[in-house]
């Protein structure tokens, strides 16, 4: 070997010695905490909008691997979905109180009104609660309440939060249904104690049932402030696919569920707690008429449904059962003809007692 090329093989060999050190410490990319993300995004969902359509929004998968993250795709998993995780429930950040908002222990015991803005965690697209802080909604539900209030008749404001949504595609657990990350729910509980507001956790079960997916939330419902609404219009049973047709639910299901969260009240020493029924058909809640009363739970028929005041009072008419239940009405920001005014909502007879924005 020439001296002249000595030089540059012994630099070569430096640069090779080099390389393989820092292949030595790079990690695996599939050992990367962003990778499980990664991973978790055959966990794929279309999200459909209660009254209004499907839409494809974010979908949070709380599955194993993937908690928290989120992905947006409207086409089905090609690859086999795994269950649901179960996760621990959040620590709270505030006190838990032992009574509702303003230390009353009856939903409706000094004449309240309850006004709720609906929707779903971190998304406009399922209605008005997600397009902003739970801090700052707050404030806009409050602003929104503040008409309904007559004398003698405060108002109570109400987060109404999606918590099992509906989807187009099967998903982790196969029954057309995910839930939103824990996380999200004690945030708005935590938001709820700050603000002296009631929260309503709302299920759209799928092919699932609403006593499976209320069990889950268990551990939310423990709070004196926290209370539980059913969907029918998303239980599809055993075949049915969201948004393909309107669900329903039979009152035994109904009973089941009602039972199991009397007991849970009883246990825990909570003051009453709000229990609601979504409805804008007769044929959505068969055998209605059974749907039993439960001491410490106050029943409440939200009558859904969009379009003129004229359509809306109709539906409202044909589905009322004011001698069962409180009655509820819904307002949509973007679907109704002329959206009726608070004064307007006053005067339906028979009396409103609970009124939500979508």
């Amino acid at each position: 070997m020439d001296s002249s090329e000595r030089p540059v093989l012994v630099g070569v060999l430096l640069v090779m010695v080099a390389l393989i050190a820092i292949a030595a410490v790079v990690p695996d990319a599939s050992s990367l905490s962003a990778w499980g993300a990664m991973r978790g995004s055959d966990d794929r969902a279309i999200t459909v909008a209660s009254s209004s359509g499907l839409s494809a929004t974010a979908h949070t998968n709380t599955s194993r691997g993937g908690a928290g993250t989120t992905v947006i795709d409207p086409t089905p998993a090609t690859t086999t979905p795994q269950p649901q995780a179960s996760e621990p429930p959040p620590a709270p950040t505030t006190p838990t109180p032992t009574s509702l908002p303003g230390g009353v222990q009856s939903i409706f015991g000094d004449g309240r009104f309850l006004v709720a803005y609906y929707g779903t965690a971190e998304t406009g697209a399922l209605g008005v609660l997600g397009e902003t802080s739970p801090e700052q909604m707050a404030r806009r539900v409050r602003r929104a309440a503040a008409p309904f209030a007559r004398r003698n008749q405060p108002t109570q404001i109400v987060f109404e939060l999606i918590v099992s949504i509906a989807d187009r595609y099967a998903g982790p657990g196969h029954d057309f249904s995910h839930d939103i990350a824990r996380a999200e729910v004690q945030k708005y509980i935590d938001a709820a104690h700050r603000h002296d507001a009631l929260l309503l956790l709302d299920i759209q079960p799928g092919r699932s049932d609403f006593l499976t997916i209320a069990k889950r939330w268990g551990w939310a419902l423990k709070d004196p402030y926290v209370g539980l609404a059913l969907d029918p219009e998303w239980r599809m049973g055993k075949h049915g696919v969201p948004g393909a047709r309107i669900g329903s639910v039979d009152a035994s299901e109904v009973n089941r569920v009602s039972a199991w969260l009397r007991d849970l009240v009883a246990r825990n020493a909570l003051p009453q707690k709000l229990f609601v029924l979504h409805q804008f058909r007769t044929d959505m809640i068969d055998h209605i008429g059974a749907i039993e009363p439960r001491r410490g739970l106050v029943m409440v028929q939200h009558v859904d449904g969009f379009g003129t005041p004229g359509q809306k009072l109709s539906t409202y008419h044909a589905v009322a059962r004011p001698g069962q239940f409180f009655m509820g009405f819904k307002l949509f920001y973007d679907e109704d003809v002329h959206r009726m005014r608070p004064a307007d909502v006053r005067r339906v007879d028979p009396k409103v007692r609970f009124v939500s924005f979508q």
